[in-house]
């Protein structure tokens, strides 16, 4: 195993690169339950960065056997050289680089994996990562398969996002940066009902039916889906809520709404 030292090393360069998003098909993953959710998903990784105390501690055989089998580059690095290219306050002691999943928009409105709910996401330019990543999280633990974000909207796979999906976007079908009517225009070829959430819907979460196909949009937590998007909605949805509250975190929302869904499905 290569030790590394230097800061202006070149791998240390294209990693704070890949850090900071300008590395366009890289992702920066950091943290020890990332990293094996990386590895179990089967992203395709390049290399690892692993600290001088995580490589001698006791209790971290698990980890070091799986680097072992991805057959990937790891570079030891001390540990404060570790802490300075880290995206978290308190880094855990291992960064790994790997290639960004990608998903078409055609393959969106395909037949959905088995088990899955007959829902697909649209998350409107949604600009917090921390939002979107939980928002997927919740996808996931719902049994949403795929989810889409709109050109506008925050990197899905960037390390705070990839921090709050907990590894649900390694598992998802993600489509990126995708033109909001061209997802709608497919949706409706696909025969998926076009349904939103809106601060005044007309239907109650409760009351739509979820068993039929959906393509289900979020808008931003700031100001919603545009009037644009709203207009071209078949059905407008809303929490129903208790007085004074009007709004709950979009992450909660999504998730309120998702479990709906699978109880109604599911039973």
């Amino acid at each position: 195993m290569q030790k590394i030292t230097s800061r202006d090393n070149e791998k240390i360069k294209h990693a704070l690169r890949v850090r900071s998003g300008k590395e366009p098909g890289k992702i920066f993953i950091e943290g020890k339950r990332l990293a094996m959710e990386a590895l179990d998903s089967g992203i395709e990784l390049e290399y690892a960065f692993i600290s001088s105390d995580l490589l001698a501690r006791e209790g971290e055989d698990e980890l070091k056997r799986v680097l072992e089998i991805a057959r990937i580059p790891v570079y030891e690095l001390p540990n404060k050289l570790l802490a300075s290219i880290a995206d978290t306050e308190s880094p855990q002691g291992i960064v790994l680089i790997g290639q960004r999943p990608t998903a078409e928009l055609s393959e969106a409105f395909a037949s959905g994996r088995p088990g899955g709910l007959p829902i697909v996401l649209l998350l409107s330019r949604l600009n917090n990562p921390a939002n979107l990543g939980a928002i997927f999280r919740a996808a996931e633990a719902s049994g949403v398969r795929t989810v889409i974000t709109s050109a506008g909207s925050a990197d899905a796979f960037s390390p705070k996002a990839l921090r709050a999906s907990m590894g649900s976007a390694f598992r998802l079908r993600v489509v990126e940066k995708a033109d909001e009517h061209e997802v709608i225009a497919d949706a409706r070829r696909a025969r998926f009902q076009v349904s939103g959430t809106t601060a005044n819907g007309a239907a109650a979460h409760t009351a739509v039916d979820w068993t039929q196909k959906r393509l289900l949009i979020f808008g931003s937590e700031a100001s919603g889906i545009s009037p644009e998007l709203e207009a071209a909605l078949d059905e407008r949805i809303a929490i129903e809520m208790e007085k004074p509250v009007e709004s709950l975190n979009l992450a909660v929302s999504a998730g309120v709404i998702l479990f709906e869904a699978r109880r109604q499905v599911y039973g």
